[in-house]
């Protein structure tokens, strides 16, 4: 540990022993704020690293505005953000010429919603996604190896037969 992370736990954790974690994280903030303000950094954002992953990085841009207030105190308006997103998204993707670039930009703010989501409810995105594709590999696995087993290759199944053993895959995963 660095000598100039040293001293910001002492402040917070000399002075605040009896706080709460939010008191905590607000005064974390401050002095975060404070250092940003010595570096001569003029927004909360300066000096988030952009070559994190995207979502992590966005969750440290959603946890810098939260720490000077810029966030909601519950989930309702949090959904009701990312429903507003699907929208657009679906805005964009109906209309008689969809221009990729707008739809990849609604796609955006939709992912930034549902990452906001995540921080919320103390799920770590990048973690979460990852446990989704190994979940889909896993089940679409199990497809092909029912698909398989009926002795017609993929591409002879129409996709409701397809459909239908991810159905069955799916079951079989509960039931264990």
């Amino acid at each position: 540990m660095k000598n100039s992370d040293i001293q910001p736990l002492l402040d917070v954790f000399g002075s605040l022993k009896e706080a709460s974690a939010e008191q905590v994280k607000q005064h974390w903030a401050s002095i975060k704020a404070k250092e940003r303000k010595d570096k001569s950094l003029h927004s909360v954002l300066d000096n988030i690293p952009l070559a994190l992953p995207a979502l992590t990085r966005s969750v440290k841009i959603q946890q810098r505005v939260a720490g000077v207030g810029f966030d909601w105190d519950d989930l309702g308006p949090v959904v009701d953000k990312i429903h507003e997103e699907i929208g657009e998204v679906l805005h964009e993707v109906r209309l008689d010429k969809p221009i990729q670039e707008k739809i990849q930009d609604e796609m955006g703010d939709l992912l930034f919603a549902v990452t906001n989501l995540a921080r919320h409810l103390g799920i770590e995105p990048e973690q979460a996604l990852r446990q989704a594709n190994a979940k889909f590999e896993r089940r679409f696995r199990g497809v092909e190896t029912l698909a398989s087993k009926s002795g017609k290759s993929m591409e002879e199944h129409s996709l409701i037969e397809l459909d239908g053993y991810w159905d069955q895959v799916k079951r079989n995963e509960v039931h264990k």
